[in-house]
């Protein structure tokens, strides 16, 4: 497959291109920036590409038979604390990369879109969604060391699915486990609808391994176009 991934340099990312070339796929690297990326991996070829606008987007496409978004503010890989503050400033900005994204996939209408979204949007009890719920909320993020004013970025990436929610475009949204870090690719996982997946201790974790394995699977054999799932141990 031709396989197009947006924040290739991320967390998350950068493990879905050494997944997708592990498995044999032929890989379009995106960045704001790959004037200076030196690469060594064959069926890999680095492009720039801005995520917020369409037309950016729209002159990518051609070629690929889907488009993985890891998209993050600032440079997550790099700088955390900086996406983090740039996530608390803007948190529209999910939504208008959402919109960007669709708008482009006018013109590519049999491309599919995954997005790499968070874990805010699922419901933590019937009905309630965790962006909608403070108490909830501040809950996950204490534990994680963010700090509180993050719950507008949760609430941006949640209105990010709602964005998607409104097209026919052949989307997917993945919202990752509420503990998701560097660690282990075990190939082990559940994956869930709207509710977030718990181990035995009830915690909702994945690591970015596993998350990427996810996603390749999810390109290469389509479950849930037109529809967010969630994975976790």
């Amino acid at each position: 497959m031709q396989i197009g991934v947006i924040g290739a340099t991320g967390g998350i990312g950068s493990r879905v291109v050494t997944e997708a070339l592990d498995r044999g796929h032929h890989v379009t690297a995106f960045s704001r920036d790959a004037t200076g990326i030196r690469e060594e991996r064959e069926n890999i070829t680095w492009k720039d590409v801005d995520v917020l606008d369409a037309g950016s987007i729209a002159a990518v496409l051609p070629g690929l038979d889907v488009l993985i978004s890891g998209f993050q503010p600032g440079n997550a890989a790099r700088d955390f604390t900086d996406t983090v503050r740039r996530s608390i400033a803007d948190p529209t900005v999910y939504a208008t990369a959402a919109r960007a994204l669709l708008k482009a996939l006018e013109s590519h209408p049999r491309t599919r879109l995954i997005v790499v979204g968070g874990a805010g949007s699922l419901e933590v009890e019937p009905g309630l969604v965790m962006a909608d719920s403070d108490e909830h909320l501040f809950a996950t993020l204490d534990p994680l060391g963010l700090p509180r004013e993050y719950a507008a970025a949760v609430r941006g990436a949640r209105d990010a699915l709602d964005v998607l929610r409104t097209s026919n475009r052949l989307w997917t949204y993945l919202s990752p486990a509420m503990d998701i870090a560097p660690g282990e690719r075990t190939g082990r996982f559940r994956i869930g609808g709207d509710q977030p997946v718990l181990d035995a201790d009830g915690r909702s974790r994945i690591s970015m391994e596993d998350a990427a394995v996810a996603l390749v699977d999810e390109a290469e054999l389509p479950r849930f176009v037109q529809r967010r799932f969630t994975i976790g141990y």
